[in-house]
Protein backbone atom coordinates (compact mmCIF):
# COMPACT_ATOMS: atom_id res chain seq x y z
CA UNK A 1 0.00 0.00 0.00
CA UNK A 2 1.11 3.66 -0.35
CA UNK A 3 0.44 6.66 1.79
CA UNK A 4 0.85 9.82 1.90
CA UNK A 5 1.42 11.76 5.28
CA UNK A 6 0.33 15.16 6.01
CA UNK A 7 1.30 16.99 9.04
CA UNK A 8 -0.98 19.87 10.10
CA UNK A 9 0.49 22.38 12.29
CA UNK A 10 0.98 25.83 12.62
CA UNK A 11 4.65 25.85 14.75
CA UNK A 12 5.98 22.88 12.34
CA UNK A 13 4.72 24.90 9.29
CA UNK A 14 6.74 28.00 10.25
CA UNK A 15 9.86 25.75 11.22
CA UNK A 16 9.38 26.94 14.97
CA UNK A 17 8.79 23.27 16.03
CA UNK A 18 10.34 20.10 14.60
CA UNK A 19 7.59 17.62 13.10
CA UNK A 20 7.73 14.62 15.33
CA UNK A 21 3.98 12.99 14.55
CA UNK A 22 5.14 13.03 10.68
CA UNK A 23 8.41 11.04 11.34
CA UNK A 24 6.88 8.46 14.14
CA UNK A 25 3.94 7.58 10.99
CA UNK A 26 6.53 7.31 8.33
CA UNK A 27 8.15 4.92 10.55
CA UNK A 28 5.40 2.54 11.61
CA UNK A 29 4.14 2.51 8.09
CA UNK A 30 7.57 1.52 6.94
CA UNK A 31 7.57 -0.88 9.93
CA UNK A 32 4.48 -2.68 8.10
CA UNK A 33 6.06 -3.09 4.86
CA UNK A 34 4.32 -0.35 3.11
CA UNK A 35 5.73 2.74 1.02
CA UNK A 36 4.85 6.19 2.00
CA UNK A 37 4.76 7.66 -1.35
CA UNK A 38 4.43 11.41 -0.14
CA UNK A 39 4.59 13.75 2.77
CA UNK A 40 4.16 17.58 3.76
CA UNK A 41 3.72 19.82 6.39
CA UNK A 42 1.10 22.79 6.23
CA UNK A 43 -0.46 25.01 8.64
CA UNK A 44 -3.74 25.03 10.42
CA UNK A 45 -5.44 26.36 7.38
CA UNK A 46 -8.41 24.83 6.02
CA UNK A 47 -7.73 25.56 2.80
CA UNK A 48 -4.36 24.79 3.06
CA UNK A 49 -5.25 21.48 4.20
CA UNK A 50 -7.85 20.83 1.67
CA UNK A 51 -6.05 21.55 -1.36
CA UNK A 52 -3.12 19.45 -0.18
CA UNK A 53 -5.56 16.50 -0.01
CA UNK A 54 -7.17 17.19 -3.39
CA UNK A 55 -4.11 17.40 -5.14
CA UNK A 56 -2.78 14.31 -3.72
CA UNK A 57 -5.92 12.37 -4.17
CA UNK A 58 -5.66 13.58 -7.99
CA UNK A 59 -2.11 12.17 -8.22
CA UNK A 60 -3.71 8.70 -8.46
CA UNK A 61 -1.10 6.78 -6.50
CA UNK A 62 -1.98 7.07 -3.37
CA UNK A 63 -4.16 4.73 -1.32
CA UNK A 64 -4.20 6.17 2.07
CA UNK A 65 -3.79 9.91 3.02
CA UNK A 66 -2.93 10.03 7.24
CA UNK A 67 -3.32 13.51 8.28
CA UNK A 68 -1.86 13.98 11.43
CA UNK A 69 -2.70 17.45 13.96
CA UNK A 70 -5.53 19.41 14.12
CA UNK A 71 -8.78 17.35 15.10
CA UNK A 72 -8.83 18.70 18.49
CA UNK A 73 -10.79 21.85 20.27
CA UNK A 74 -8.81 24.50 19.72
CA UNK A 75 -10.33 27.16 17.81
CA UNK A 76 -7.26 26.28 14.92
CA UNK A 77 -7.93 22.88 14.55
CA UNK A 78 -9.85 22.23 11.31
CA UNK A 79 -8.54 18.95 9.84
CA UNK A 80 -11.79 17.86 10.33
CA UNK A 81 -13.82 20.00 8.44
CA UNK A 82 -11.27 20.50 5.48
CA UNK A 83 -11.43 16.48 4.78
CA UNK A 84 -14.78 16.67 5.35
CA UNK A 85 -15.12 19.71 2.29
CA UNK A 86 -12.93 16.47 0.08
CA UNK A 87 -14.29 13.34 0.86
CA UNK A 88 -17.24 11.58 -1.33
CA UNK A 89 -17.84 8.86 1.06
CA UNK A 90 -17.56 8.24 4.93
CA UNK A 91 -15.93 5.81 6.66
CA UNK A 92 -17.10 6.22 10.17
CA UNK A 93 -16.27 2.90 11.46
CA UNK A 94 -12.31 4.44 11.06
CA UNK A 95 -12.69 6.99 13.79
CA UNK A 96 -14.95 5.22 15.76
CA UNK A 97 -12.22 2.32 16.53
CA UNK A 98 -9.83 4.73 16.78
CA UNK A 99 -11.54 6.56 19.65
CA UNK A 100 -12.82 3.52 21.28
CA UNK A 101 -9.40 2.24 21.57
CA UNK A 102 -7.56 5.14 22.54
CA UNK A 103 -10.33 5.55 25.45
CA UNK A 104 -8.87 2.78 26.92
CA UNK A 105 -5.47 4.70 27.00
CA UNK A 106 -6.86 8.14 27.66
CA UNK A 107 -9.64 9.88 28.20
CA UNK A 108 -9.00 12.83 26.47
CA UNK A 109 -9.77 10.27 23.04
CA UNK A 110 -13.02 11.32 23.59
CA UNK A 111 -11.98 15.09 22.54
CA UNK A 112 -10.76 13.93 18.81
CA UNK A 113 -13.31 15.34 16.78
CA UNK A 114 -11.26 12.64 13.81
CA UNK A 115 -12.68 11.98 10.58
CA UNK A 116 -12.09 9.26 7.57
CA UNK A 117 -13.49 8.87 4.11
CA UNK A 118 -12.80 7.79 0.69
CA UNK A 119 -11.99 10.39 -2.01
CA UNK A 120 -12.44 8.61 -5.89
CA UNK A 121 -9.80 5.91 -4.92
CA UNK A 122 -7.71 7.34 -2.12
CA UNK A 123 -8.85 6.97 1.79
CA UNK A 124 -7.93 9.76 3.93
CA UNK A 125 -7.78 8.96 8.02
CA UNK A 126 -7.49 11.99 10.75
CA UNK A 127 -5.23 11.24 13.32
CA UNK A 128 -4.12 13.07 16.34
CA UNK A 129 -1.25 15.69 16.36
CA UNK A 130 0.52 13.77 19.29
CA UNK A 131 3.82 11.05 17.76
CA UNK A 132 2.60 8.63 20.22
CA UNK A 133 -1.50 8.87 20.05
CA UNK A 134 -0.82 9.50 16.02
CA UNK A 135 1.09 5.87 16.10
CA UNK A 136 -1.32 4.16 18.73
CA UNK A 137 -4.73 5.16 16.64
CA UNK A 138 -2.85 3.44 13.57
CA UNK A 139 -2.09 0.68 14.70
CA UNK A 140 -5.51 0.17 15.86
CA UNK A 141 -6.51 0.19 12.56
CA UNK A 142 -3.03 -1.25 10.54
CA UNK A 143 -5.02 -4.53 10.72
CA UNK A 144 -8.54 -3.62 8.27
CA UNK A 145 -6.32 -1.27 5.95
CA UNK A 146 -5.42 -3.36 3.45
CA UNK A 147 -8.70 -4.93 3.35
CA UNK A 148 -10.25 -1.15 2.86
CA UNK A 149 -8.08 -0.47 -0.02
CA UNK A 150 -8.87 -3.66 -1.80
CA UNK A 151 -12.45 -2.63 -1.59
CA UNK A 152 -11.99 0.64 -2.57
CA UNK A 153 -10.46 -0.38 -5.55
CA UNK A 154 -13.20 -3.06 -6.28
CA UNK A 155 -10.78 -6.04 -6.12
CA UNK A 156 -12.27 -9.59 -7.10
CA UNK A 157 -10.28 -10.79 -4.04
CA UNK A 158 -11.33 -8.43 -1.66
CA UNK A 159 -14.52 -10.81 -0.75
CA UNK A 160 -12.17 -13.46 0.32
CA UNK A 161 -11.89 -11.51 3.76
CA UNK A 162 -15.21 -12.38 4.16
CA UNK A 163 -15.51 -16.41 3.98
CA UNK A 164 -12.22 -16.76 5.26
CA UNK A 165 -13.15 -15.92 8.82
CA UNK A 166 -10.35 -13.21 9.18
CA UNK A 167 -11.25 -10.58 11.98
Amino acid sequence: MRFGVLTVSDRSSKGERADASGPALISAIRDNKWIVEITAVVSDDRDSIRDTLIKWCNLGSIDIILTTGGTGFAPRDVTPEATLQVVERLAPGIPEAMRQASLAITRHAMLSRAVAGIRASTLIINLPGSPKAAVENLNTIAPVLEHAVELIRGDANSENHHTSGNL
